[in-house]
């Protein structure tokens, strides 16, 4: 699959973020969806570490309390680990987030999940 957004760095203040590319739920990969669907319900989730807080330690994403962003792990087909494909989901309670982003290559760049 193509890439789905731009690539997002913080700024050189280390203040500011880049604005993210924003993305449709139905262009995501098929597995994106399906976590997105499986993070609205609550789960249940197939890997140990979905849902624990994400640090936003790169700082691509605007900057929020610590625990206002959770990780999600979107399959990888073929993959034998967890990949590299990810759901980042930001507000309270995590069913009703506020923004989620998808990021296709571990953190590196983020994009926007426009809801549909």
């Amino acid at each position: 699959m193509a890439a789905v957004g731009v690539q997002v760095q913080a700024k050189e203040n280390r203040e500011s973020v880049a604005t993210p590319a924003t993305v449709s739920l139905s262009a995501l990969p098929r597995e994106a969806q399906s976590t997105y669907r499986l993070v609205l319900a609550g789960g249940p989730f197939p890997y140990d570490k979905d849902g624990v807080v994400f640090g936003n330690r790169e700082r691509l994403l605007p900057r929020k309390a610590r625990g206002y962003y959770h990780e999600y792990t979107v399959a990888t087909p073929g993959a034998r680990n967890r990949g590299a494909r990810r759901l980042v989901c930001g507000g309270k309670p995590p069913t009703t987030p506020d923004v989620c982003y998808y990021s296709g290559d571990h953190y590196a760049s983020f994009s926007r999940i426009e809801h549909q």
